[in-house]
């Protein structure tokens, strides 16, 4: 018994030191590798919209409140008091189905947007929230705060599964993202999300990252 909960302790001292290696050396990898990518996505966003390339909104981190980052797939303004004026319908879907439209049907998105979202590319610039120590690779969605109070209210149930997720910081991927996407409900998100933070290892961590381009290519 004693050997076991000496072993539990060397895990739990060692994985957040591995975790944050692994995300500042993947982070400064990929922003390097990627980075003819981001300067010609950066120049095209610029070109064919007015407005800031890079889109930045309060999430909700394991210390609070931080500006997650995106490049911007939507047009300038207010895009709910936009859609819910100019189509009505659709702002009632949207508002039905967990505040979530397809990338295909959403008229808020941009035509450069809708490459950017489909090809997982708005998300390159994470990769800077992931060197702050405000994100990490693999974790949980960076959910809005108040996007989290309302499904508390809306789903009950899944409060102790929004416990675990403020606990923990965010991710660019996680377990639901390589599970389904927008497609599941949030209370399926929400529990995978709980389960990946009180399950956490360096290979679920690894078989996450793995999954991910897979995730990423079925979207397209």
């Amino acid at each position: 018994m004693k050997n076991k909960i000496i072993l539990y302790d060397f895990r739990v001292a060692i994985f957040p030191l591995v975790k944050r290696l692994i995300d500042i050396i993947s982070s400064l990898l990929l922003l390097i590798i990627f980075s003819p990518i981001l300067i010609i996505v950066s120049a095209i966003i610029k070109l064919t919209s007015t407005g800031p390339v890079i889109f930045k909104q309060k999430r909700v981190g394991k210390n609070g409140l931080f500006y997650m980052y995106k490049f911007r797939s939507m047009r300038i303004g207010d895009n709910d008091k936009f859609l819910k004026e100019k189509y009505p319908d659709l702002w009632i879907k949207y508002k039905n189905n967990d505040w979530k439209l397809s990338v295909n049907e959403d008229p808020r998105i941009t035509t450069i947007g809708k490459i950017v979202r489909q090809t997982s590319i708005d998300e390159m610039p994470q990769f800077i929230n992931v060197l702050r120590g405000e994100m990490s690779l693999v974790g949980p969605r960076a959910y809005r705060n108040e996007e989290l109070n309302e499904y508390a209210t809306k789903y009950p149930n899944t409060q102790k599964y929004i416990a675990n997720i403020r606990s923990i910081k965010p991710g660019i991927t996680g377990p639901w993202q390589v599970s389904g996407r927008n497609n599941l409900s949030f209370e399926k998100r929400s529990k995978l999300d709980s389960d990946y933070a009180n399950n956490r290892s360096i290979l679920n961590e690894i078989i996450i990252i793995i999954k991910t381009p897979f995730a990423m290519f079925s979207n397209w």
